[in-house]
């Protein structure tokens, strides 16, 4: 059975990661919405993370999952570690004393309970006796009416979890309203301020990524810039040995490191480093998103009849959060960068060739799943190997952004 995930992340008040969701469906038909308590998708739901790999898709980090009340009443939840996965309780459970009871012995077992896109109501007090953290979703509640629901209750060891945070604004609203973690793409979405421009240092970085990505770079002086920087020799002697490579014997030299990587993965490792230096003042999960989506669209391309090639899409995806990490416009980024018409026209004008592959990375890191099908399919890909190229990027990213 196919079983396709994505994760988004869980932000605590220093925006460092605190957990991902779990977004996922099993094969191509149906959303996670239409998910019920059957034989098929008990076994999505508790052994496909295995087969996955919790780490793989986590990276150490906690993994909330929806749970609809069959699957809460029949103990699946039982089924994963209790120490890295957090239940969720769908909003449109009915709290029987039946599931109460489900959801408590849970509890005493040791796993932590999360009641998503609540509302107030009486008939969840039995939960809320018992649960740890509490999700408000912003699309769903105004602040006044959420204001108003944490007035009610009981559980004050509750904690509060705002949930679609899309911008900068709402992150710090929720933060001054007692918000202890926070879940959406706000941190994708630079802070653009009037008048700003960008420092002559960051504009040197910006353009040593885009030149090291064009075909013709010196690889030369590439090697002569990596061996004079010691951090960087460092960095680069660390991801060569990570678990991504999974080599028999150390690499000990940066002369062995750069035989083996070659020109292409030594692009990419000078690029996220750089990149890490512009974003010094933004959450971690930021570069590792950039790194995740660069690898993802590099892996699209199904056949050798594709127009785009490999390079393209790579630098496509490292560029595509520049604005956030800079917090800056991006047609004023895209400027001052010798990058290709293709790569800027996705970016600036979301048109041209390259911008569908974007489309579809987006749509996938979302859990946009209705839209992912049509996507891969008007870009000729197979849909059942996205899962696969994810997971891929996923751990290339993990292994990459433990150096930077």
């Amino acid at each position: 059975m196919d079983t396709y995930v994505a994760r988004q992340p869980i932000f605590n008040l220093r925006k460092k990661i605190f957990a991902y969701e779990l977004l996922f469906r099993s094969g191509t038909a149906n959303a996670m919405g239409n998910i019920d308590g059957d034989a098929a998708t008990k076994t999505v739901l508790a052994n496909s993370f295995f087969s996955i790999g919790l780490d793989t898709i986590l990276g150490g980090k906690k993994g909330f999952v929806n749970f609809t009340s069959n699957l809460l009443i029949s103990k699946v939840p039982l089924l994963l570690p209790r120490k890295t996965i957090v239940v969720e309780i769908l909003e449109n459970v009915e709290p029987t004393p039946e599931l109460v009871e489900a959801c408590r012995q849970l509890a005493q077992k040791g796993y932590t309970l999360a009641l998503d896109d609540f509302i107030y109501n009486d008939i969840w007090r039995p939960l809320l006796k018992i649960a740890h953290i509490i999700k408000f979703d912003l699309r769903q509640s105004t602040f006044e009416q959420i204001e108003d629901y944490i007035s009610r209750l009981d559980n004050t060891g509750l904690k509060l979890l705002a949930e679609k945070v899309e911008t900068h604004a709402e992150f710090d609203s929720a933060r001054r309203m007692g918000f202890e973690f926070f879940q959406g793409y706000f941190f994708c979405r630079p802070e653009i301020v009037q008048g700003k421009e960008i420092p002559g240092a960051q504009i040197n970085l910006l353009q040593l990524m885009a030149k090291i990505n064009q075909p013709d770079f010196d690889f030369d002086q590439l090697e002569k810039v990596i061996e004079r920087d010691v951090s960087l020799s460092y960095k680069l002697l660390r991801y060569i040995n990570s678990a991504f490579f999974a080599k028999a014997h150390r690499i000990s030299s940066i002369k062995q490191a750069l035989v083996y990587m070659g020109q292409v993965e030594i692009r990419r490792f000078v690029s996220l480093i750089a990149m890490s230096n512009l974003a010094t003042n933004k959450p971690n999960e930021l570069v590792r998103a950039s790194c995740i989506r660069a690898k993802f669209c590099e892996l699209m391309p199904g056949s050798k009849a594709d127009p785009v090639t490999r390079a393209e899409l790579f630098t496509l995806g490292i560029f595509s959060l520049i604005d956030a990490i800079m917090d800056q416009p991006m047609a004023a980024i895209m400027e001052a960068l010798p990058l290709a018409d293709s790569i800027k026209s996705a970016l600036v004008d979301n048109t041209g060739p390259l911008y569908p592959y974007l489309m579809l990375a987006e749509a996938y890191e979302r859990g946009k799943w209705k839209l992912v099908g049509p996507l891969a399919a008007a870009l000729k890909l197979e849909h059942v190997s996205l899962p696969g190229l994810y997971l891929d990027a996923c751990k290339w990213a993990d292994s990459l952004t433990g150096t930077a």
